[in-house]
């Protein structure tokens, strides 16, 4: 299988991984009226598709032992569920985070959630495994929560303009930051437990788990949407063809990012190749803010309240790999 064999090829990837994370929600913005629900059917499929082509192309490199169908033949069958749990964990965050996303825009819904899911991922990756700077990690938890609480005083500014402003996409995007943090250590177990499983094979099965998950969390979700009506599968076929068009482009984004952040890690560490990934908040930030406009007329205060989240999420992350490295 492919992977990278000097550091400027594995940065690439991380900062690749980033972009991608921070951007793939662009697709779903680009969609207009087309609810979210029906979007993330061909989301979930471009997620696992793009997952087996690199799987079978970068993966497959070569027939020895890490090449992706015999890294599969050889891996414990625990790990490959353990990875497919952890998907199904993702797979509700994620659709928790996209709805936050239509109810507050992405400059709010990607740095709360995932702030809280770094806060989340640090505590119980410590208290599983209690490796690393206590003070620093200690620092950076301290960092992104003041981030987080900095980003909603940013949307709550919102109201001063006139702005709607939805105290349940708050909770919404909180609620996704925390699942979002636990479906990690089901991933780390598998990469490191008896036969463990690579960088390719653990995409795979956990983008497996996540579109089988979709007829649990996705169909729950259409018949109790948070937001608007219920909607039915014949809204999803009768849909635009761009939502299926930019549903599966968003998977593919979002698909990339995930094998050339966990492929990266095989060279720099899981450390800094997280630390790197998890700036993606960021990246969806400025897409909110300098792309879509989600702050035009806001009052003064709310961008100074964006510009600190950027500095102390900056810190936050900066520290946690400190701490690891």
């Amino acid at each position: 299988m492919f992977t990278p064999h000097t550091l400027g090829i594995a940065l690439f990837m991380m900062i690749t991984s980033a972009i991608c994370w921070g951007s793939w929600a662009n697709t779903y913005k680009g969609v207009k009226n087309y609810r979210f629900e029906l979007f993330y059917w061909d989301y979930a499929v471009g997620i696992f598709l793009v997952s087996l082509i690199l799987a079978f192309t970068m993966g497959s490199t070569g027939n020895d032992a890490t090449s992706f169908l015999n890294n599969v033949r050889s891996a414990d069958t625990n790990n490959i569920v353990s990875v497919m749990v952890g998907g199904a964990i993702f797979n509700l965050a994620n659709l928790l985070l996209v709805a936050a996303i239509d109810m507050a825009g992405l400059a709010i819904a990607f740095p709360v959630a995932i702030g809280i899911a770094l806060v989340v991922g640090v505590i119980s990756s410590y208290a599983i495994q209690p490796k690393g700077n206590a003070a620093l990690l200690a620092g950076g938890v301290l960092c992104a929560l003041i981030a987080v609480v900095l980003d909603g005083k940013a949307y709550g500014s919102l109201a001063i303009a006139g702005r709607k402003v939805s105290k349940k996409s708050i909770v919404v995007c909180v609620v996704s930051g925390v699942l979002m943090g636990l479906w990690a250590p089901f991933v780390t177990r598998a990469m490191t437990n008896g036969n463990p499983l690579g960088p390719y094979s653990i995409a795979v099965f956990l983008t497996l788990g996540a579109l089988l998950s979709c007829s649990i969390w996705n169909v729950y979700f259409m018949k109790r949407p948070l937001v608007g009506e219920p909607v039915s599968f014949a809204g999803y076929f009768s849909g635009p063809m761009s939502g299926h068009v930019l549903g599966l482009l968003g998977g593919f984004i979002w698909g990339i990012g995930m094998v050339f952040n966990l492929v990266a890690a095989s060279f720099t560490g899981v450390a800094i190749s997280y630390a790197i990934g998890q700036s993606a908040p960021m990246v969806a930030a400025l897409w909110g803010v300098l792309a879509w406009k989600e702050f035009e007329g806001a009052p003064g205060k709310a961008k100074i309240y964006l510009a600190l989240m950027f500095v102390f999420y900056g810190i936050g992350i900066l520290l946690v790999a400190r701490a690891n490295g």
